[in-house]
This record gives C-alpha cells, structure tokens and sequence, in this order.
C-alpha cells in the first residue's frame, strides 16, 4: 500500500515536472519571438527614418583642432547615416512600437509584430491583429534594450547602405533572432 502511494507520488511530481517545463520552453519562446519582433520593427523603423533624411544633407566630423601644419582633420559626411543623427534616433525611435500589433501563426504559434498604422495615418488591415497596451509597452520595453544594449553594432550598421539588415543584425550577429533567419523580409 505505502508503494502504492509513492508510486503515485513520483508520477505527479513528474507530470507536475514535465509541464513546468512545456510552461518554460513555450514562456521562452514567446520572450524569444518578442525580443525578434522588437528589433526587427526597430530595424524597420531605422531604416524608413533614414530615407526621411534629404540625401544632400552632410555634416561636418572630426577634430575642429588646429593641426600643428595648420590644417584641420574635419570631413563632411552625409548627416542622414553619421553618428549624431544615428544616436539620435535610436533615442526616440522605440516611440514608434505603438504603432504595431501581434500577430499569433495559427500553426506554429509564433508571435510576430506588424505595423498597425501606415507611415502616412491610415488603418492597415488588423485582421488577426492584437492590439492592447500590453503589447505595445512589452514591444517598447524589447526596443530600448536592444536599442542600449546593440547600440554600437546599430550604428555600426547603419552608418553604411547595406542589405538584409534585419537578417544580418537580427540573427546573425545578435541571435536575437535564432530561430527566424527564414521569415520574409517584408513581414514587418
């Protein structure tokens, strides 16, 4: 009989075991989708503010010192990928995380976060959409991490023209993107 009850003991302890970790793993996953999300629309947010920017805008780098030759180690870069203007908006660019939604893949269950609001005002299509303010300040709260925590890798980024940024910086030099090197380009 007192086996009996251990038997049963141990068998609860381990369904009990066993779905903590299905909590865990499915937690994980949805910290790791937010955490994608963010800076994929971060990413999204960079570059569309980029172009924003009159490309003959420049302003002036380097030393205003006066060179022992007299010269001076100033250069004019455009302003729209120099540092400053790339500091700046990385400092205000999470604002615009208010701007998207989730949306949940009925078959993987994987979150991803879309603009619910078009760059010129107008409703896009929320079919699918969860828009709340828990969303939107969990997507704000994973922006300005990456935003502090990668700023230099973003700046490093931006400062050039290149593509697949998402991909490159996402996934491959932050893994903050593991598991999504296969979404589309375009999915934000």
């Amino acid at each position: 009989m007192l086996e009996g009850k251990m038997h049963a003991r141990d068998s609860s302890i381990f369904y009990l075991c066993l779905l903590a970790a299905l909590l865990s793993g499915t937690s994980a996953r949805r910290g790791q989708d937010l955490t994608c999300g963010a800076c994929r629309a971060l990413v999204d947010e960079l570059e569309w503010e980029i172009t924003q920017v009159d490309p003959k805008k420049t302003i002036q780098t380097g030393s205003f010192r006066i060179n022992p030759d007299g010269s001076q180690s100033v250069s004019e870069v455009p302003y729209a990928r120099s540092e400053a203007h790339l500091t700046e908006l990385l400092e205000r660019v999470c604002e615009k995380m208010t701007d998207y939604g989730e949306k949940v893949d009925s078959s993987s269950q994987r979150k991803t976060y879309v603009r619910v609001l078009s760059r010129d005002g107008t409703t896009m299509d929320l079919s699918g959409t969860k828009l709340d303010k828990d969303v939107t300040a969990s997507l704000k709260f994973a922006c300005e991490r990456i935003a502090e925590e990668y700023e230099d890798e973003l700046i490093e980024f931006f400062s050039h023209k290149s593509d697949n940024v998402k991909d490159r910086l996402c996934s491959k030099r932050t893994d903050l993107c593991d598991h999504a090197i296969h979404l589309a380009h375009d999915e934000l």
